[in-house]
C-alpha cells in the first residue's frame, strides 16, 4: 500500500480520482556512461554511450483520501516514521488543535494499493570487472564532466556483489 498526500491547491489529486489504474515511478541515482571509461575498448571497439540507472514503478488504482482522520494518521504515522531517530521527536500532537485542522484542510490523501511493481537495476553489471573499474574511476573524477560519487558508489557495491568477469 502507498500512502501520500498533495497540497489540495495541486490539481494532480483530481486527475487521480475515479481512474482505473496510475504509474508512480521512484526514480534512484542515474548517470550517462561514456564508452571512452572503458579499458576493453581498445580490444574491441564495440562499445557505445549508456546510462546507469536504478528505478522502481508502481501501478495501483488510487484513492482520493478527504476525511481528517485518515489524514491526521496518515501525517503522524509518516512524521513518526522520521522523526523517530532525533533526540526530541516532533510530533503532530505537538500542534495546536485549530492548527492541525488548518493544516488538514490544505490537504488531500492518496491511497493506492500496489497492483504490480517493476523494478530497474542497471549499472554497468553487464561490462566485464576492467569496465566497470573503469566507470568507477571516471564517474569519481571530479575533472569529468559526467562525475557523479554517487552512481560510483552504488556501481562499486554492486560490482562487489558479483562474481569476477
Amino acid at each position: 500500500m502507498l500512502r501520500a498526500h498533495l497540497a489540495r491547491a495541486n490539481t494532480h489529486w483530481r486527475d487521480l480520482s475515479g481512474i482505473e489504474e496510475c504509474l508512480v515511478v521512484f526514480q534512484g541515482p542515474e548517470n550517462y556512461v561514456t564508452p571512452g571509461w572503458y579499458p576493453g575498448k581498445a580490444r574491441d571497439p564495440r562499445a557505445v554511450p549508456t546510462w546507469n540507472y536504478a528505478s522502481v514503478q508502481i501501478r495501483g488504482r488510487p484513492c482520493v483520501r478527504e476525511d481528517a482522520a485518515w489524514l491526521a494518521r496518515q501525517l503522524a504515522d509518516l512524521s513518526r516514521h522520521h522523526e523517530q531517530i532525533r533526540p526530541q521527536p516532533w510530533s503532530i500532537e505537538d500542534l495546536p488543535p485549530d492548527f492541525l485542522e488548518a493544516q488538514l484542510r490544505a490537504i488531500v490523501g492518496i491511497e493506492i494499493p500496489i497492483g504490480r511493481i517493476d523494478g530497474k537495476f542497471k549499472m554497468s553489471q553487464n561490462r566485464q570487472d576492467e569496465d566497470r573499474a573503469g566507470v568507477i574511476r571516471g564517474l569519481r573524477d571530479a575533472n569529468d564532466p559526467h562525475h557523479n560519487d554517487e552512481v560510483a558508489d552504488v556501481v562499486e557495491r554492486a560490482a562487489a556483489q558479483r562474481p569476477a568477469r
